[in-house]
């Protein structure tokens, strides 16, 4: 005779999953397994947030690289897998509140239930007697109990408290949903991008004019905050002396903004962890740097190219790395690449290094290459990537690469009768500019979730009896106490009620 379980059908299997995945366990395991998920967008660079980082980690580990991008780790939180991990824990808690809502809905109109006929086979029973009567017993015990519902029942008291535990848990996973939802809905209705923006020149809140730009997939470019701002002063002060020499002490852009177009400027101030904010949208000081104002003139004397170009640091000294191109370059198309030190200093002859991120002693140094910069194809380019397929290194006479090392106020000649001019040294800043609508539902959802869980964890669903029974000239009452929920406090609880108990009916305490 076979002792098989009869296969399930299809009905019955897809049941049996829907409960599995309605489970609290189901539920709690999903949310450890969401926050592991999360864990490698904080250690790996994301597309999402810092593009050009992304493309350092892939010319430094390429190998690795390209196989961690066909899982989705340069950008986890958009990724298949957290999607799915994210809808099924959703799924989840709304199937597991729904039902519990419903339970605790008919347990709020339940009575307390029938006391056992022996309370002494309780965990926690104690009696006493008194020479009240019954009537003064149970009234006593109805003060002493307090709050909570209370049956009176012949000689018994029947008494069952601490119902708003469930209700501290049902809010605290239904505002678990809400922080769910709020994120998700803010980042795919949200958009978040960077610029990088000089003293002296603005920005306008619209998609030309961002270095890096990503969005939900439900926002209409449409719908950008048609602001504008103008960077005019940029503050930075290191650490002058000490074991932290160079360390950042304090950043701050100055300037004004408009929340539209012909309105009237406001003043602005924005420092680390303190953005500006404008119709929604916060402005945040991602970063600094150093853009070197270069002109460029061509063999006839024209001014080919006039302007500050940031270049962008590399390390605690600010060494920095940038790109200057001239497409208006008389014959040939100019362009040079190299580097520039806040602080430059020599030591023997060694190549100069910078030693303080302040700009005390600024050196620019360039190669320059003529050609075709790759510009008139339509084809898009980085502003600090030069493309050298279709250009040729200047050299000198006997063929070792020509390179310019210029101070502030310095010309230097090329070899086809062009000119480079260090002009002067402005300050560059990058901007944060985000957006995630409904931004406060999360945080509200968060904060009534603590106080849910403040009330789950602190109050003590109990059950309480007491029966008073009247023999000969005295009263014995018989207290039992059964917590709902497993705690090891329960014989104390059980001593301090009785004690106080019998305070109220003025009697010393004679337990049996």
């Amino acid at each position: 005779m076979s002792t098989d379980a009869p296969a399930l059908n299809s009905r019955e299997f897809l049941r049996w999953i829907w409960r599995q995945l309605t489970s609290m366990r189901t539920a709690l395991f999903l949310l450890l397994l969401l926050a592991l998920a999360a864990v490698p967008g904080s250690l790996i660079p994301q597309r999402g947030i810092d593009p050009r980082e992304v493309e350092s980690y892939f010319i430094n580990h390429p190998t690795s690289a390209p196989i961690m991008d066909r899982f989705g780790m340069f950008s986890v939180y958009t990724s298949p897998w957290f999607s799915a991990i994210y809808l099924l824990l959703l799924v989840s808690l709304v199937g597991c509140i729904i039902p519990r809502t419903g339970v605790y809905a008919r347990a709020l109109r339940a009575r307390p239930p029938k006391a056992p006929k022996n309370l002494s086979r309780l965990p926690a029973s104690a009696s006493f007697e008194t020479s009240a009567d019954v009537e003064t017993v149970l009234t006593a015990g109805r003060r002493t109990i307090g709050r909570g519902r209370v049956d009176k029942v012949g000689d018994e008291l029947r008494a069952e408290t601490g119902y708003l535990r469930e209700a501290g848990n049902l809010i605290f996973h239904t505002c678990l949903v809400i922080v769910l939802v709020g994120v998700a809905s803010g980042a795919m209705f949200g958009y978040r991008g960077s610029a990088i923006v000089t003293e002296g020149s603005g920005f306008s809140n619209t998609l030309t004019q961002y270095d890096e730009f990503s969005s939900g997939a439900l926002f209409d470019s449409d719908n950008l905050n048609p602001f504008s701002m103008t960077l005019d002063d940029f503050s930075a002060k290191f650490q002058l002396s000490g074991p932290q020499r160079g360390a950042p002490r304090e950043f701050e852009a100055t300037g004004s903004y408009v929340n539209t177009p012909g309105a009237q400027e406001k003043p602005f101030s924005i420092t680390v962890n303190h953005p500006l904010t404008v119709d929604g949208t916060s402005v945040f000081l991602v970063g600094q740097g150093y853009a070197p104002v270069i002109k460029v003139t061509d063999p006839n004397g024209g001014v080919a190219f006039e302007g500050a170009v940031p270049f962008l640091p590399g390390d605690a000294t600010y060494t920095s790395t940038g790109v200057v191109k001239v497409p208006d370059a008389e014959p040939k198309q100019l362009g040079f690449q190299g580097f520039f030190l806040p602080t430059a200093v020599s030591v023997g002859a060694k190549a100069p290094v910078s030693a303080f991120p302040a700009a005390a002693n600024p050196l620019l140094g360039l190669f320059a290459y003529y050609g075709d910069l790759g510009l008139d194809d339509g084809t898009p380019q980085s502003v600090f990537i030069l493309d050298k397929d279709k250009l040729t290194q200047f050299t000198n006479k006997d063929g070792t690469p020509f390179r310019l090392s210029l101070s502030t106020g310095e010309i230097a000649d090329l070899p086809d009768g062009s000119t480079l001019q260090f002009v002067g040294l402005r300050q560059f800043v990058k901007f944060q500019f985000s957006s995630s609508p409904w931004l406060q539902v999360p945080l509200w959802g968060i904060s009534i979730g603590v106080l849910g869980l403040m009330l789950s964890l602190t109050i003590k669903p109990r059950r309480t009896w007491i029966r008073a029974t009247r023999k000969g000239s005295s009263t014995v009452v018989e207290i039992a106490v059964l917590d709902r929920v497993s705690r090891g406090d329960l014989p104390v609880d059980l001593d301090d009620f009785v004690g106080r108990l019998q305070a109220a009916l003025a009697e010393p305490k004679d337990d049996a």
